[in-house]
């Protein structure tokens, strides 16, 4: 974590940093700056996290260093320090994370600073959640998410043969000739799986990988045979449907 101390006065800066150091392992680098120009520039070119911002320097306020960014790209955490109360309301109207009196005090320096600390590590803890998020939405592609006894099992959807309804529950066949109880009925995964027409539920109590399907049989009542020699019955009403998938994904 890095911040960024701009401040006319050299004793300033000198005891807000000291402060800091004293306080605060999280700190890897204390950048310095003597005007808002400076500041800037820094601000553009290191990640900076918390900046600790004098307001009245001379040529620019710090409270115009909101002309030299869009709000989006303001992520980092102002903490202003005046000698001046006057400012406190235009110092909030920035967004600002805190607003410090000068002379600073220790203990309120430490207060604002845990509280931008605090708002740092909940942003990132978000942007991790987003990109875990993202992640699993890429794996559900290829996946999918079994509710065993034992915890969650991600399963390769071309490594599921057949799905088959067991009251409230489903059997998860699989390719290994293993088979998987899930506390969910056969209704969620056809639900789940209604986009990847590769699954089609020939029967109210099967949803059938076509991977796997290696004949119709359509003597004494129709069927199908899986790879792994298991008959599956295909309902009256799904036959035609059935051909339709069956041209739409082979043929």
């Amino acid at each position: 974590m890095n911040c960024i101390i701009i401040d006319d006065e050299k004793s300033a800066r000198s005891l807000i940093k000291t402060f800091l150091k004293e306080n605060f392992a999280q700190f890897d680098s204390f950048f310095e700056a003597s005007n808002l120009e400076e500041g800037v520039a820094l601000l553009k070119k290191e990640k900076i996290d918390i900046v600790y911002l004098d307001i009245q320097m001379p040529g620019e306020s710090g409270l115009e260093i909101i002309n030299y960014f869009d709000t989006e790209a303001m992520n980092f955490k102002i903490i202003f320090t005046t000698a001046y109360h006057q400012y406190a309301v235009d110092a909030f109207k920035l967004n600002a994370l805190d607003y410090l009196l000068k002379p600073i005090d220790e203990q309120e320096l430490i207060k604002a600073t845990q509280k931008a600390i605090a708002e740092i590590e909940k942003n990132e803890l978000g942007t991790k959640l987003e990109s875990l998020k993202e992640a699993l939405e890429q794996i559900a592609v290829t996946k999918i998410a079994l509710d065993v006894p034992k915890g969650i099992l991600f399963m390769n959807l071309d490594d599921i043969v057949y799905f088959e309804a067991d009251g409230m529950y489903t059997k998860v066949h699989l390719k290994t000739d293993e088979t998987k109880l899930v506390s969910k009925p056969l209704k969620f995964f056809s639900d789940q799986l209604e986009n990847k027409p590769i699954f089609f539920k020939c029967h109210r109590s099967f949803l059938v990988n076509l991977m796997y399907v290696k004949e119709l049989v359509k003597s004494d009542g129709d069927y199908l045979i899986l790879e792994n020699k298991k008959t599956i019955p295909i309902a009256k009403s799904k036959k035609d449907e059935f051909m339709a998938v069956i041209k739409d994904t082979f043929w």
